[in-house]
Order: structure tokens, then sequence, then C-alpha cells
């Protein structure tokens, strides 16, 4: 009996076991992840502690810096907000054309980020379709930061949609009848019931948006209009030291970035998991 048990307990398994995929994943992510990240951290070591303190607290540096992760932010919040209204409209409702506008939130995707740039700049700048009718009233879109959170809210769109949807496709509609069937309104059922259970979907979105547009280059640099403590974005003042063969400066803003970067998509991913153990989502 004991000897059968002990045959049953090692069957081999179709799928691999903890050992092996833990190899293949340590390895696979230090091949792709952690060692050119190493590299960038070495790069920047060179300059020494006080040279990299004073490349990522010089002026421009800073102010580069800041405009990319504050607006990156303003534009992963609107994301967020839009985004899930969006997933919302495209699951519980049927009207015509609804599968060719779901298509059209995968654009961002496919369309290079250089051509969304140009695209965003033709259409926003004063003499476009849309900045000639918001020039009259003095608001400009184009060569400022409202123009570079516009480009960074079109690409990160995707990112909240596509990660609320499925999430709200499978929700139970039984949850929202028995919150109605307690006496709660609309408005209960939807903050109280539904977005406690959508939460860590939103969060993901919001972190993926969050990093991809603050790594954001092409798509901004044609309609920011890329001035000197204005609308100069990190990504761009990293290629500007690197063209001035300055690749240790370059590394060390590099660093700069990635260790915010970290920093924020950490405390994103701790509210998650706080927002899963408060209401028992996973």
């Amino acid at each position: 009996m004991a000897g059968a048990r002990g045959l049953a307990l090692k069957r081999p398994s179709a799928i691999p076991g903890f050992g092996l995929a833990l190899g293949f994943t340590l390895t696979y992510l230090s091949l792709i992840v952690l060692i050119p990240l190493a590299g960038l951290v070495l790069k920047s070591a060179t300059l020494g502690f006080s040279g990299f303190w004073d490349v990522v607290t010089g002026p421009r540096t800073l102010a580069a810096l800041e405009l990319s992760f504050f607006t990156s932010l303003a534009a992963a919040t609107v994301n967020a907000v839009f985004g899930v209204i969006i997933a919302w409209v495209l699951i519980r409702y049927r009207f015509p054309g609804r599968r060719l506008l779901d298509a059209f939130v995968d654009l961002p995707f496919a369309l290079p980020t250089a051509v969304a740039g140009i695209a965003l700049t033709a259409i926003y700048a004063p003499n476009g379709w849309i900045g000639s009718l918001l020039d009259p009233f003095g608001i400009k879109v184009a060569y400022t930061r409202f123009g570079i959170a516009i480009a960074l809210i079109f690409i990160g769109l995707p990112f909240v949609v596509r990660t609320v949807q499925p999430v709200l496709e499978e929700f139970d509609r039984e949850l929202e009848e028995a919150s109605a069937t307690l006496g709660a309104n609309r408005r209960q059922t939807v903050f109280r019931v539904m977005l406690p259970s959508l939460m860590p979907a939103i969060l993901t979105g919001f972190a993926l948006a969050l990093a991809r547009a603050v790594g954001e280059y092409g798509s901004v640099i044609f309609i920011a209009g890329n001035m000197p403590f204005y609308s100069e974005i990190a990504p761009l003042l990293i290629i500007i030291r690197l063209e001035e063969f300055g690749y240790a400066q370059a590394a060390a803003i590099g660093t700069a970035m990635l260790l915010i970067s970290f920093g924020l998509l950490l405390f994103v991913h701790l509210a998650q998991a706080w927002q899963r153990r408060r209401f028992g989502n996973g």
C-alpha cells in the first residue's frame, strides 16, 4: 500500500516542475530585464555618487523629470476614469457600430508612435481641425504641456480598457440584483458593490498606462515643442545627452527614471494588494 502510494506521488506530470519553471523564469528575466537594467546602473555608477547626484539634480534634469512624471500621472488618472467608462459601454450595451468602436480602442497599439505624434500635432496645431476651433478661445494644445498630456492619454487608454473589460465581462450580475433587492440605488450599487471588485483591474490598467507614459518618446516629441524647462520630457533629454556622447549622464537620468518608476509601481501594487485583502478580491 505504501509502495503504491509512493509511486502515485512520483507520477510524472505533463506540466514542468517548480525547479524547472523557476530556473527558466529567472534565466529569461535575467537576460531580458535584469542584466540590461544592471548595465544601466553600472554605467551611471562610473560618475561616482557626487557626479550622479549633480546630473539628476541639475535644474534641466529636474524640470524634465517633473514634467514626465506629473504629466504621466495625470494622463494615467484620466485614462483610469474614462477607460472604465468605455469598457462599461462596450460590455453592457449593444448598439450599431459597437464592434467597430471596440476595434478602434486598439489603434494606439498598432499605430507607430511617430505617426501618432504627427497626427496629433496636425490636428491640435493652431491651423488644425481641432486647434483652429480652440484658438479663438485662447486654448493652445500643440507645443504645450497640455499637448503632452493629450499624447500620453492617447497611447495609454487601451491599457485600461483592455484590462478592465474582461473583468467587467465576467462580473456576476446577480450581485447587482441582490444589491437592488436589498434597497441600494444605482449609485450605491456601482460604488459599493462593483467598483471594489473592479478596483484591482483598474489599478493594473493604471499602472500599465503610467509605465507606458513615463517612457513614451515618439508621439510626444512632435507635439511637445521640446523647449527646455517647459516642454522637454526626460526621454528626450536622455537622447540629447546620448547625441552629445554623454553616455554616463544619459545612464544617470535613466537610472533616476527607473528608481522613481519602480517606487510608483510598487506603491500601486501595494495599494492593489491592500484593496484585495480588504474586499476579498483574490
